[in-house]
């Protein structure tokens, strides 16, 4: 039966590479595999997701319908509250402990929403994870991708990929050695 992953974010919180590097995994261990991202003004602190779809048999279309996410992955807790209609009614949440204001906040048109976390919990399984303290701690928070990715891989027991392989060829090397320590990390806080 196919799996249906839905990755959220801001732009610039690397959504995409995460999804790209989630992808080449998948590939390498044959699974056929769809992927579809939406930008939006990702440039501009926007919404970013990507819809990533896999199976042992034939996928034919990349987009993960309402109800039907077995797993979203919010590297943002807005953005968590936002696609919660895309999960299936079993299925998990994956959160970023993290508040990034868009403009409406920033310009101090509204509040950040209180209670997100709550929320969430009170209508599906959700695994908080402070990746954004933990990619700190590591040495650049422009690693909490790769923590969130880590929290994902080992809850869907993907561990048998040779992700250290598919994170030097899809990184710059200056970064390889970080991203694989930031993938490790969050793996280990998923269990």
């Amino acid at each position: 039966m196919a799996k249906n992953i839905l990755l959220v974010g801001v732009g610039g919180q690397g959504t995409i590479l995460a999804s790209k590097i989630l992808c080449l995994g998948l590939l390498g261990a044959n699974y056929d595999v769809k992927m579809s991202e939406i930008h939006g003004m990702s440039q501009r602190g926007g919404s970013v997701t990507s819809h990533i779809r896999f199976d042992e048999k034939k996928i034919y279309s990349p987009v993960v319908e309402l109800g039907n996410a077995d797993i979203i992955v919010a590297f943002e807790k807005m953005e968590a509250l936002r696609y919660l209609d895309y999960l299936k009614q079993e299925g998990k949440v994956i959160v970023n402990d993290c508040e990034i204001s868009g403009m409406p906040i920033t310009s101090g048109a509204c509040d950040y929403p209180k209670g997100i976390i709550e929320e969430l919990k009170a209508h599906c399984n959700v695994i908080v994870v402070d990746a954004t303290t933990e990619a700190n701690k590591i040495g650049n928070a422009k690693i909490t991708n790769m923590i969130l990715l880590g929290t994902l891989i080992e809850k869907m027991k993907l561990t048998d990929i040779d992700w250290d392989t598919i994170i030097a060829q899809n990184v710059k090397p200056q970064f390889v050695e970080l991203n694989k320590k930031a993938l490790r990390r969050g793996m280990e806080l998923a269990k």
